[in-house]
């Protein structure tokens, strides 16, 4: 016997929250899906959430690169790079 599950099962479980947004937030929200660009006014928060979190995720290895210091290797890949020429196709 087959079950067809959901398609956002498959992806892990989810869950409903309520937010409140001033009116401008929303009508920009409701510009997008009225347009055809998101599908639901999900859609665009989950975007937007998923944009930020990884904005986070790149802010925080900078922090950790930039204390790490210079690695030698990267020092001298970005040389050689830097005297390649820039039209490349």
């Amino acid at each position: 016997m087959w079950v067809l599950l959901p398609i956002w099962h498959h992806f892990g479980m989810s869950k409903q929250i309520a937010v409140r947004l001033s009116d401008e937030l929303v009508d920009f929200v409701d510009g997008m899906v009225n347009s055809g660009s998101e599908r639901s006014r999900a859609a665009v928060v989950t975007r937007a959430l998923e944009r930020e979190r990884q904005r986070a995720i790149a802010e925080c290895d900078a922090r950790l690169l930039a204390g790490a210091g210079a690695d030698p290797e990267l020092t001298g890949f970005a040389a050689h790079a830097a005297d390649l020429p820039i039209d490349l196709a």
